[in-house]
Parts: structure tokens; C-alpha cells; sequence
């Protein structure tokens, strides 16, 4: 099975997968917030995932940041709507600063690198190869 993780947006939020032997993670998609449950139903119909891994927000000296809330919202209605898929939250900082960089480096023209989009779902990437490092198995 999958792991899938996001990094969480108000305005978009990047999603990464792994492969089925959770091995690489894959940039998946950027999904307006309103449209992450129904995206993920319909994901789920055709691929299983056996958890899902959440940015959390955090300050340089480790309290929630301002958007900690709303991830907190996200987090529960993951929770709600995906009772059997656990949900692990992983600190999140530096991600974007690190998925900007990725891009730069890449040799994209500016206009790719100033994809929004782009960055939430390198993002989401970095932080699903994170939690992968981190694994015991």
C-alpha cells in the first residue's frame, strides 16, 4: 500500500505518493482545499493507502505557526472522513525553502519556477521522502 502525504495550503495543497512498495515518492497532484475530499475518495477507490503524513507548521523555536489551526482542521477531517487511515503529522520547516531550491537547480525556465503549485507539490515530496528516511523498518 501507499503513503501519501500534504502539504497543507489555504489556497492548495500539495500531494505526494509513494509507490506501492513505498520506496519513491512521487509528486501527485495540487488540490484546492474544498476539493481534497472528494479528490481522495476518489483516489482511494482505485489505490490503497496505508497512511497519510501531514506538514506541520512549526517556528524556528518549534511552536505551531500561525497556519497550525487550519492544518489541525485538516488534520481532523482526515481523521473523520479516513477513520481507518492513520494520520502522523511531521514538521514541515524548511520544505518550501527546499522545494524552491529543487526547482531552481532543476534548469526550468522562470515561469515554471514561480509555479506555486509546483512548489506545494515538491513540498509534499520532501516531506514524504523525510518521513521515509525516518522509518524503522
Amino acid at each position: 500500500m501507499r503513503i501519501m502525504a500534504f502539504d497543507y495550503g489555504t489556497k492548495r495543497i500539495g500531494i505526494a505518493v509513494t509507490d506501492p512498495m513505498q520506496i519513491i515518492a512521487t509528486g501527485l497532484d495540487t488540490v484546492h482545499p474544498i476539493h481534497i475530499i472528494d479528490y481522495l475518495k476518489k483516489y482511494l477507490q482505485t489505490e490503497p493507502v496505508e497512511r497519510f503524513i501531514v506538514g506541520e507548521p512549526k517556528q524556528m523555536d518549534n511552536t505551531p505557526s500561525q497556519s497550525a489551526i487550519h492544518v489541525k482542521g485538516f488534520v481532523n477531517l482526515l481523521n473523520k472522513t479516513f477513520p481507518q487511515i492513520p494520520v502522523e503529522m511531521l514538521d514541515e520547516r524548511f520544505t518550501s525553502k527546499m522545494a524552491s531550491a529543487t526547482i531552481a537547480q532543476s534548469g526550468m525556465n522562470k515561469k515554471h519556477r514561480q509555479n506555486k503549485e509546483l512548489v506545494d507539490t515538491i513540498s509534499a515530496v520532501i516531506l514524504l521522502q523525510s518521513y521515509m528516511s525516518r522509518r524503522i523498518f
